[in-house]
């Protein structure tokens, strides 16, 4: 019997391959002889990095990069063993998580340490982008990153602007005369989940400038900044990126890297599921095992789970999912091909203790699963998987 085994990171607790060895082995205490196929997966969020490292034999490196108050941080960036792909999280460069609460400012945040990495990379020999863009701290539509690798962005009196969001109001022209050269050999893959547009209501700013510090007249302030910097692209570069969807990820981010780097947008587990070619490993498999920390509602909108089970039903293979919890609505997913969910926890216990324990509890949960389908074919009998068990 061959059992497919794909999850996702299991936010805060566990990343995906350590997940997928829990599983699998839950999986062979019940059928010692069944034929494991691990393969990790991720969605562009917290986790990839370390999912594409591992499932490639590459390693994961460290710089000193300039972190999103302009501060001197350490960032990791994964080199995939292929040699050529480059793995970045924005969060750890330009992340959220790097600003305490009472600090955040998306009026003067900045991504040029996303930049510093890329450059990094480049001087490393990678050409091959992969950039997960959830989690970021700024609302600057890039600029830092492009400050970074050569861009010069003026104001009208011919000077660069400084960090942050509030200075895309003071940019008057696009100057690439001294871009990085490499950036014309590489491509730029951006793992983007969201569909807001740059600005207006639904904008980068209105939505996630709330939680990134920003009242209400700081959100005034940046989406006109935002409007300013479409503008000036339209005029300098002709590429009109305003309303194209996901144009307003990560405060802009998405928008400047089609504007700057001439980035391709795609849903992040389109991106991953690609990479570690799991169409492939479907081939003559009987079950899919996948998982995420919280299966809920939200699942369906093509989180990792949701992006394996599109993959196994045209094949006709059955998938169960094995997560932290089962939140609101949890059962949604039976309508998008996961056919049964599962929580790791076995009794009362406190997040900190679920994620301390997370790789026992989820081999104990799907060692449980896996009893389940097994008392199942014993008392349904005559199906395909039946001889196996």
């Amino acid at each position: 019997m061959k059992i497919v085994i794909a999850p996702d990171s299991y936010k805060g607790s566990i990343y995906a391959p350590d997940a997928a060895k829990a599983m699998a082995e839950g999986v062979l205490r019940v059928l010692p002889n069944a034929d494991i196929d691990i393969v990790p997966i991720a969605d562009g969020g917290d986790g990839t990095l370390e999912t594409l490292v591992e499932i490639s034999s590459g390693q994961i490196e460290t710089f000193e990069v300039t972190g999103p108050l302009g501060n001197p941080i350490h960032a990791e960036w994964g080199a995939m063993g292929d040699k050529t792909t480059a793995v970045i999280e924005m969060a750890r460069t330009s992340g959220l998580a790097l600003v305490p609460t009472d600090q955040r400012n998306p009026l003067i945040a900045t991504t040029f340490g996303l930049g510093e990495i890329i450059s990094k990379a480049l001087d490393s020999g990678f050409r091959n982008f992969i950039i997960g863009i959830g989690g970021s701290a700024t609302n600057d539509a890039g600029a830092g990153m492009a400050q970074a690798l050569g861009i010069k962005l003026l104001d009208s009196s011919g000077n660069n602007i400084k960090f942050g969001g509030a200075e895309l109001l003071k940019l008057h022209s696009i100057d690439f005369s001294n871009i990085d050269p490499r950036i014309q050999e590489s491509s730029f893959e951006v793992a983007c989940d969201v569909n807001n547009p740059l600005t207006g209501p639904n904008g980068a700013t209105a939505v996630y400038g709330p939680q990134k510090g920003a009242n209400q007249k700081m959100i005034s302030l940046l989406d006109k900044a935002l409007l300013n910097f479409a503008k000036i692209v339209v005029k300098d570069l002709g590429k009109n990126i305003k309303d194209v969807p996901g144009s307003g990820a990560a405060g802009g981010l998405g928008g400047g890297i089609m504007a700057f780097l001439g980035g391709n947008l795609r849903p992040g587990v389109d991106i991953i599921l690609d990479k570690v070619n799991l169409n492939n490993h479907l081939k003559g498999a009987d079950l899919i095992v996948t998982g995420e920390g919280c299966m809920d509602f939200q699942t369906v909108f093509n989180k990792a789970p949701i992006g394996v089970a599109n993959m196994a039903r045209p094949l006709g293979i059955p998938v169960i999912g094995i997560s932290g919890s089962l939140g609101e609505r949890f059962t949604d997913v039976h309508d998008h091909g996961i056919s049964a969910a599962h929580s790791i926890t076995n009794r009362p216990m406190t997040l900190e203790d679920a994620s301390q324990n997370a790789a026992a509890l989820i081999s104990d949960a799907t060692e449980q699963a896996i009893r389940l389908i097994k008392t199942g074919s014993m008392i349904f009998g005559n199906n395909k998987h039946n001889e196996h068990f």
